[in-house]
């Protein structure tokens, strides 16, 4: 029997019970659209969360001033004042690991522009800071050092600040009052969107740190230094080094506490990929089972129809057809019904994933790598459930066959 043969009998058998073909189908379908779905969902929940990691910073290495505990009692970053320039600079020049740094200043500020007012936070800084944060420019361009040294009232705003002064005025070279100071608008910057912990990243203005230190806080210390490691494999001991300067640098004795806090978000972000990754295995191998329930109903379908169709078999031996035949014959109705249902499967799939990824406003993107297995499993699944009822019917006695009722 030629291969056109195999599958037109194949397909007139399973359509005489139309309904227990469909069900028997139904289970397969459901199986490859889930894992299909979960893989989809999986991907984009993954590619959030490395988004986040890449938002996060340059390889990033945060140095907050304020300990972790001092006398038992948490310090915040506002109330510590042993943070300086020079901490910066120390950490530059003798860390060999950390290849930019910037300082930070930064408080909650209220922005006004004509008639519309707005409350938000500014972060003082130089323009590695930049660099080090991957802030990109979408208009104008970034403050200079030189902005830096004279305390220049010049700032960048973040998408969310614009678009509530500015709506869709070009805010280039305009004036806006920070807190009554004057300070002119020289970029803008490329949206981040919101951070994991649901803040907004764009509501932010960034501005030079000599400006936030005397014409904002009337300070001299800093609130934070922010740094970029050379690789991403650097950052701890980048983090263990810079301690070593600051320490030496505050004089503190082996007994106390660091007055500073290096901090690591990126361990974090990573722990919660990580988590990710291994929820998405999970939920992939909880999918799989209803393929395994999908195919225990086609082996219980070929069962029951080899039964039925044992005198059509005895007549088909006698006739004679070969073992081979008959095993084929059977096997390919197994492997019809997985395609089937596979093919529904990923239909349904895609389909659940572009559903899910709209209502969550997720950006799916649909792996053809899981439509690949999926088709794999479809075909294997046919092929391990089906090859029993026809082997079974193969080596059924022809005699016993025709006399069967």
């Amino acid at each position: 029997m030629n291969r056109t043969a195999l599958l037109r009998s194949a397909l007139v058998a399973l359509l005489r019970n139309k309904m227990r073909s469909v069900l028997t189908v139904l289970g397969i379908t459901i199986g490859i659209a889930a894992v299909i779905c979960v893989v989809s969902i999986g991907k984009a929940g993954q590619a959030r969360v490395e988004q986040q990691l890449n938002n996060l910073g340059d390889n990033f290495v945060w140095v907050e001033a304020g300990g972790r505990a001092v006398n038992g009692v948490r310090t915040g970053t506002h109330d510590t004042k042993t943070l300086v320039m020079a901490d910066a600079i120390a950490i530059k020049n003798q860390v060999s690991l950390i290849k930019s740094v910037s300082p930070n200043v930064d408080d909650p500020v209220q922005v006004v522009y004509g008639n519309q007012n707005w409350h938000t936070s500014y972060r003082g800084v130089t323009p590695e800071y930049f660099d080090i944060k991957r802030w990109y420019v979408d208009q104008g361009a970034i403050f200079s050092q030189d902005d830096v040294d004279r305390a220049a009232d010049v700032c960048a705003i973040g998408r969310t600040v614009r678009e509530q002064l500015f709506g869709v005025e070009d805010p280039i070279g305009r004036v806006i009052r920070v807190n009554n100071l004057p300070c002119k608008v020289v970029a803008t910057l490329h949206p981040k969107g919101l951070s994991l912990d649901g803040r907004d990243q764009d509501d932010t203005i960034i501005l030079p740190y000599t400006m936030a230190q005397k014409k904002l806080k009337g300070i001299t210390w800093l609130d934070d230094i922010l740094c970029s490691a050379v690789s991403q494999d650097a950052v701890k001991m980048a983090g263990q080094e810079a301690t070593a300067v600051l320490r030496d640098r505050h004089h503190l004795r082996p007994e106390e506490e660091d007055d500073f806090n290096i901090r690591n978000p990126e361990d974090i972000i990573q722990a919660q990929l990580d988590a990710s990754k291994t929820l998405t295995v999970l939920l992939i191998a909880i999918a799989s089972v209803s393929l395994v329930v999908g195919g225990i109903g086609i082996m219980n379908v070929m069962l029951v129809s080899v039964t039925e169709r044992t005198r059509e078999i005895g007549v088909r031996v006698a006739v004679g057809a070969t073992e081979e035949a008959i095993q084929l014959q059977f096997l390919g109705e197994a492997i019809m019904l997985s395609l089937v249902g596979g093919a529904a499967g990923v239909l349904f799939g895609i389909l659940g994933s572009y559903l899910v990824g709209q209502t969550l406003h997720w950006q799916t993107e649909m792996s053809l790598e899981s439509v690949a297995v999926a088709a794999f499993f479809a075909i294997a699944v046919g092929v391990f459930f089906g090859y029993y009822p026809a082997r079974k019917a193969s080596l059924l006695d022809p005699i016993e066959a025709l006399r069967y009722e």
